[in-house]
């Protein structure tokens, strides 16, 4: 079945996100490395890592992803923007290499009123520029968008367009976040409309490409272009559009993490991941006597 879990805090210390995942019954992991509000963070400490492994170690099949800054736009056509995008963006590889998180996942910007073929040349060209500055292994997973104003990466078509002009597309992958998609117009509600979006995905992109999932419900309607994030089954999606994803033989290994609103006590991830939970089909197998 797929490792559900949620994006967890790191306040007071990276390896404080282990608790939270394991206090909400989490199988999987996404985080913030540093601040998303600042353009030049601390470097990891030693003491970081270390705290950060003894943590993961009593979790050690857990899958992890980080969350790349908000304030990082490689589609921006600021030169000034772009530089310290570039910078913060393979620090943030950086970052992820000495913690030993294998997946960080990014916005593909905003192109700022330039049109969107411009955008995209411009975020691949300057994706390119952070891996070959951070030169790691670290997987780069492109994260779906509502499509909101200047915003790309709305539509699968962009997707792919960036992967197949990067020079490192061996590097590349895909996150996709259900409020996202469903914003910007592909819908997952009924089992013939997901399979429709599916199909169109791995036409355009590949299935293999997904290597990540945000579960989120929607605030908004189909194609309303609005990223607002609402608890499973209490928004525009439903119940249906999630036991679509989640009873897909194809994604039966893959890490999904919960951005839905919460307390400090966490028990909407609680509610949530039992919601998603009560959606799995029970696998049957015949017995061998």
């Amino acid at each position: 079945m797929p490792l559900l879990g949620a994006h967890e805090s790191v306040a007071g210390g990276l390896h404080l996100a282990f608790d939270h995942i394991r206090n909400v019954g989490g199988d999987a992991l996404q985080i913030f490395t540093r601040n998303q509000r600042q353009w030049k963070p601390k470097p990891v400490t030693e003491e970081e890592q270390n705290l950060f492994a003894a943590a993961w170690q009593e979790v050690p099949s857990m899958p992890i992803a980080s969350h790349a800054s908000y304030l990082i736009n490689l589609a921006s056509g600021k030169a000034e923007l772009v530089e310290k995008s570039i910078a913060a963006f393979a620090d943030e590889l950086k970052r992820c290499e000495v913690l030993h998180i294998p997946l960080v996942i990014i916005h593909p910007g905003s192109h700022g009123g330039d049109g969107v073929k411009e955008g995209l040349a411009r975020f691949s060209k300057n994706l390119d520029k952070s891996l070959e500055l951070a030169d790691n292994q670290v997987t780069v997973l492109l994260e779906t968008t509502a499509g909101q104003g200047t915003g790309l990466g709305s539509r699968f078509e962009e997707l792919s367009a960036i992967i197949k002009s990067s020079k490192h597309p061996e590097k590349l992958g895909v996150c996709i976040d259900t409020c996202h998609i469903f914003a910007a117009g592909y819908d997952i509600r009924s089992e013939k409309s997901y399979q429709t979006t599916m199909a169109e995905f791995d036409r355009l992109v590949g299935i293999e490409r997904i290597k990540f999932f945000h579960l989120n419900d929607s605030k908004k309607g189909l194609e309303c272009r609005v990223d607002r994030h609402e608890h499973i089954g209490q928004g525009a999606i439903g119940l249906s559009g999630f036991a679509n994803l989640l009873n897909d033989p194809r994604f039966a290994k893959h890490p999904m993490t919960l951005e839905t609103p919460k307390g400090n006590d966490l028990q909407e991830d609680r509610d949530n991941l039992q919601t998603l939970r009560s959606l799995l089909k029970k696998q049957t197998t015949k017995s061998a006597r």
